[in-house]
């Protein structure tokens, strides 16, 4: 591995660059010397953006790219990036294109095949899985859940048997109305953690069961502010679970064949182990 230990930006380049997402201390060397050395920062508000930059003392030029004009400034920054301009893209907070706008603008780059360079840094989603004490090896990062109810409800039946860790956005006035939802679906006893404002002074991250959870939260209304990240423990199905379309199946197929040449084909089907079916079975069907 060789050490790169300065940076010199490359000609018709975009830079993914990821910015603090709270603590102005997390943002890396390399990302303040893209910034500085770009000709453009695209950056989601620039407003926002100019906080930060000015922090740092970086006076580059910023051009506003957000989710309402993304599509139609993308070829704009193509242009110029094909004329040999570089630009760095940055979110408000955290990693470009993570729940924040910049898909439309890389996938123009690729196929332009202008370059584009990733800049490792902030991400909410990685930093709350890592310190959630959930399974890490599998998890699967869900945005933000829909504004209504029966969306919601909706949205968690779908991923109700799903055993990845599951991992949501959520806003602090929507938060309880959501955890409600939650516990109507998947129960009072599947774990859930809540992380908010990370990286900032009143970092919180609570786990616990979900009805305790809730009552946490309702005990203390700030608790329930700033910026969160809800991470849902997956479906652990006990030995005895199986799916119901399985069971369906091997109750069809025993009419016409066989119990244990019933399992075997409902199990193939439905990716489960045909002894367990076969025991079901016996225990379920005359």
């Amino acid at each position: 591995m060789t050490d790169e230990t300065s940076t010199m930006v490359d000609v018709s380049t975009l830079y993914i660059v990821p910015t603090p997402i709270g603590n102005l201390g997390d943002i890396t060397q390399r990302a303040l010397e893209i910034l500085q050395q770009v000709d453009i920062i695209a950056a989601e508000d620039t407003r926002h953006t100019g906080k930060l930059l000015s922090h740092f003392g970086i006076t580059t030029r910023t051009f506003a790219l957000h989710d309402h004009n993304e599509q139609q400034k993308a070829d704009f920054l193509i242009e110029k990036l094909v004329s040999g301009q570089n630009i760095a893209l940055v979110s408000d907070a955290g990693t470009p294109l993570i729940s924040d706008p910049g898909y439309h603008l890389v996938t123009r780059c690729r196929q332009a095949g202008v370059k584009v360079v990733p800049l490792p840094g902030p991400c909410a989603v990685i930093t709350a899985l890592s310190a959630s004490g959930l399974p890490s090896d599998r998890f699967s990062f869900e945005g933000f859940l829909p504004p209504k109810s029966k969306g919601r409800r909706d949205k968690f039946s779908d991923i109700a048997e799903d055993p990845r860790t599951l991992i949501f956005y959520e806003s602090p006035h929507r938060i309880l109305d959501t955890l409600d939802d939650m516990l109507a679906v998947l129960g009072a006893e599947r774990q859930v953690v809540l992380a908010r404002e990370l990286t900032k002074t009143y970092e919180t991250i609570h786990g616990a069961p979900l009805g305790e959870l809730i009552e946490w939260l309702n005990e203390d209304s700030n608790r329930i502010r700033g910026e969160m990240v809800l991470l849902i423990a997956g479906h652990r199905a006990e030995k005895e679970d199986l799916p119901l379309e399985a069971t369906k199946a091997v109750t069809l197929l025993a009419k016409e064949l066989p119990l244990k040449k019933a399992s075997a084909i409902a199990a193939e089907l439905y990716n489960v182990k045909k002894n367990a079916l076969y025991k079901w079975g016996l225990e379920n069907l005359e």
